[in-house]
């Protein structure tokens, strides 16, 4: 313990008595992102702020593989598969305004963006202005078109409440859960 003790001691008198600068603006913190370009955390964060090396072939694929693995790793299975496959399918044709954007959707908290993308809430216009946003919404909305019931779909504006825990009332209701 007085080993312990010490440790701290001498950390913190080294701290206190360093003469060195720490950083005061937000402006100078960068933190790593996906490790082949930089991203500063500031409150008025724009597309500027990011810079992609696409300069060779190597850093173009450890990009285009993180940037993967990020949309198909969100930990929201629906939007996994839903980003996932777009991106797999659009990540190579991308230039670097393609890349910026797709980065801005990547940032977002994932029920929000599974709310503007089923058409539950609307989105702001920063983020339907996103080319990236408006395609892989445009996708969403051809695949529930095609491919799911108008009254199994949630009202515009509203939430869906609709699934695995709706009880049906009647003479043939299960005693419990949705049978």
């Amino acid at each position: 313990m007085a080993s312990l003790r010490r440790a701290l001691f001498s950390t913190v008198t080294r701290i206190i008595s360093s003469n060195r600068i720490w950083p005061t603006s937000p402006q100078s913190l960068h933190r790593p992102i996906l490790g082949s370009f930089a991203r500063s955390y500031t409150a008025n964060e724009s597309a500027q702020s990011l810079d992609i090396d696409l300069s060779n072939e190597e850093s173009k694929r450890r990009l285009f593989n993180r940037l993967l693995y990020r949309s198909k790793q969100r930990g929201y299975l629906e939007l996994d598969l839903i980003l996932g496959k777009w991106v797999e399918d659009h990540i190579h044709s991308m230039d670097e305004t393609g890349i910026k954007s797709l980065v801005h959707v990547l940032d977002l908290e994932n029920p929000d963006l599974w709310k503007w993308l089923t058409g539950q809430e609307q989105p702001p216009e920063a983020v339907n202005a996103n080319p990236v946003f408006a395609s892989v919404k445009e996708r969403v909305t051809n695949n529930l078109d095609n491919h799911a019931a108008p009254e199994t779909r949630a009202t515009p504006g509203q939430s869906w409440v609709r699934g695995w825990d709706d009880f049906k009332r009647g003479r043939d209701s299960p005693i419990a859960g949705n049978q």
